[in-house]
């Protein structure tokens, strides 16, 4: 517990860092993250790690390195959705990813509370020659506009998998070291369930946490696996998901890379967008 109150305690500081240098506009258009490091905050290493060496220490340790990130190149797979591009989870929520899977739209972008969908001659042809619909999330009980496409956001955020990984009372297993992508890494396998993943997310409105719950639980799942691969500075490389349900069987697979890198989400042309509203935000569908 000393130890997790001392992550706690730098994760706070990183976090208060990262807020001073936020993006964000006064005028209340869409917060865009910029991919180019500060010199305060470019990069690189992060803190020292801490001393517990332990599964769990390196776990806690793989979250404060994932903190220090706040944004990387994401690819991922979950269940018929594929899809890759940059992904920032601190200061704020930003996601521009390309699919690889047949979708409604071949693109998606999302900026803090708007989002975007389109990027394609079909949604172009739709809407009568612009590329992009543009929606907002809808107004939580407190009146703050939730993050659009949430429940596919939480699926690829890394903090969130390894806050689950983390939780009191889950047991992390060592698994050795492994060759991935021409380097080597460690191999973590945490046993949880779909309840207590998604109870780990404090920062979750309750609605987003049931959704991520019932995206995890296909038919209600009595166990998932995480198997989490970190490279030589802790930072998560690979993400795997698996468990089965009654009603099916969850899947997943993200990769990150391209830690802290010079990575952007852009917002499409005011010109080339329509309108569509407030959308639900809902899980992703299995």
């Amino acid at each position: 517990m000393a130890v997790r109150r001392q992550l706690a305690a730098v994760v706070a500081a990183t976090l208060l860092a990262g807020g001073l240098t936020a993006c964000g506009g006064g005028d209340g258009s869409p917060s865009v993250p910029s991919g180019t490091p500060t010199p305060t905050s470019a990069s690189p290493t992060g803190p020292a790690k801490p001393t517990d060496r332990s599964p769990h220490g390196v776990l806690l340790s793989a979250q404060l390195a994932m903190q220090t990130a706040r944004r990387a190149k994401v690819s991922y797979r979950l269940g018929p959705d594929a899809g890759s591009g940059p992904m920032f989870w601190l200061p704020k929520t930003a996601l521009q990813v390309k699919r690889s899977t047949p979708a409604e739209a071949e693109q998606l972008i999302v900026v803090d509370t708007v989002a975007y969908q389109g990027g394609d001659a079909a949604t172009a042809a739709r809407l009568g020659g612009r590329h992009w619909e543009r929606f907002t999330g809808t107004p939580g009980p407190d009146g703050h506009r939730e993050v659009p496409y949430a429940g596919l956001i939480d699926l690829l955020n890394p903090i969130e998998a390894l806050a689950a990984a983390t939780a009191d009372g889950v047991e992390a297993q060592f698994l050795g070291e492994e060759k991935f992508e021409d380097s080597a890494v460690v191999h973590y396998r945490v046993t949880t369930d779909a309840g207590r993943y998604a109870a780990a997310q404090t920062q979750l409105s309750p609605a987003r946490r049931d959704g991520l719950r019932a995206a995890l639980a296909p038919g209600g799942s009595a166990s998932l696996t995480l198997d989490l691969w970190l490279n030589d500075k802790d930072q998560l490389v690979k993400l795997q998901r698996t468990g089965t349900g009654e009603g099916g069987r969850a899947d997943d697979s993200v990769l990150y890379s391209e830690f802290a890198g010079s990575l952007s989400a852009q917002a499409p042309a005011e010109a080339d967008t329509v309108d569509a509203g407030v959308r639900n935000v809902s899980p992703l569908a299995r």
